[in-house]
């Protein structure tokens, strides 16, 4: 039996080659951190004029934002109509001065995962730093207490357990890009695996 067609109406907001699903389903390498507000932190460091270091309290004293997007996994799941709550990208970087150099931000996680994103990408509007999903707290295996969300590409750049961000001026892949995956993550164009990449760029 095949997948159930997908009806006209959101057919146009699920990409090639996804399968819808209403589930959440938890994928991570290693496992979940343990989190103490006591000891946590977010830190903003590499080409900034000032490095930042924000307390669990002072990280959610920050102004808060609502967006609904659409969540796309490499292994062929879609959720759709998300609403993340937390705090905007455009939100943290009116506290941060990159210096001219700057174009391309590396996420530190709990447990070493990291992920890269072009800096004109992380700074689209609807990209987010959420504790909240769906009118809840995150749990635990979602990414709690603070999880990066890049609506526009593959799930695996929304890293869980985000604990810094890194501005650099050359692209430093991160833990699954220098795994075989691809370094773009575009799921429209089924940007999957690093041997789709142009090396001729």
């Amino acid at each position: 039996m095949g997948k159930p067609l997908l009806p006209d109406d959101i057919r146009h907001r699920v990409p090639p080659g996804q399968y819808l699903t209403t589930k959440f389903p938890v994928l991570s390498y290693g496992p979940t951190p343990r989190f103490d507000p006591a000891k946590w932190d977010f830190r903003v460091f590499g080409l900034v004029e000032e490095e930042l270091r924000f307390t669990y309290e002072e990280f959610r004293a920050l102004p808060q934002s609502k967006q609904v997007s659409d969540f796309h996994c490499v292994t062929s799941w879609s959720r759709l109509d998300n609403l993340w709550e937390g705090v905007s990208v455009t939100e943290l970087m009116k506290r941060v001065r990159l210096k001219p150099e700057a174009r391309f931000v590396l996420a530190h996680c709990d447990g070493g995962y990291t992920t890269n994103l072009p800096l004109n990408e992380f700074l689209d509007d609807d990209v987010i730093l959420a504790h909240r999903h769906d009118g809840r707290d995150l749990e635990p295996d979602h990414g709690w207490p603070l999880r990066l969300v890049v609506p526009k590409l593959y799930a695996w750049k929304s890293a869980k357990w985000l604990r810094a961000l890194q501005f650099t001026d050359v692209d430093c892949r991160g833990f699954w890009e220098v795994r075989g995956y691809h370094n773009h993550a575009d799921p429209w164009k089924e940007e999957r695996y690093s041997f789709q990449e142009d090396y001729e760029d």
